[in-house]
């Protein structure tokens, strides 16, 4: 993935379209977490391919460029809340449509047990197998916090399983 990255930041579309093919699944997931509508989740995502596309060269280190593109994704998610919190109550948000594949339903159902501080971190750690220090980061947490709710998380799944 570094060396896509590499090519990317050089200006190689094909190699930055290739990136995003890698990650779309990481995206849909941690939009999802946030916005729990497949709408807002593609705008979100078409933001986030937009702003990483037009923000490439600022990327220090290419091994980040994951970690990087899922705050910038939080990040549109977030202002998408902010927008409908303006409208209306948070908490009558609709669920969106759900994918018919009984894979992703069974992983959102699981994950809608949970409440939404942990949902996210569970989400960055077991799918998108980042480290608690980069979650921490990406998330603008304390690591104890994160282990702390990954922890209290880990028991939540275990008595809903």
């Amino acid at each position: 993935m570094e060396k896509l990255v590499w090519k990317a930041r050089k200006g190689d579309s094909a190699a930055f379209i290739e990136l995003i093919k890698c990650c779309e699944q990481s995206m849909y997931k941690t939009a999802w977490v946030y916005l729990k509508n497949d709408q807002d989740v593609a705008d979100a995502i078409q933001e986030t391919i937009l702003t990483c596309f037009e923000k490439i060269h600022t990327l220090r280190e290419s091994k980040y460029f994951k970690t990087w593109m899922i705050r910038i994704l939080i990040n549109h998610c977030n202002k998408i809340l902010k927008k409908q919190n303006d409208f209306y109550e948070l908490e009558n948000v609709e669920q969106g449509s759900c994918d018919n594949e009984m894979e992703t339903f069974e992983w959102q159902e699981v994950l809608l047990s949970l409440e939404e501080s942990s949902r996210i971190i569970v989400q960055l750690y077991y799918y998108e197998e980042l480290s608690i220090k980069e979650i921490a980061d990406v998330l603008k947490m304390n690591k104890n916090t994160v282990t702390t709710k990954l922890s209290r998380a880990r028991k939540k799944l275990r008595d809903f399983l």
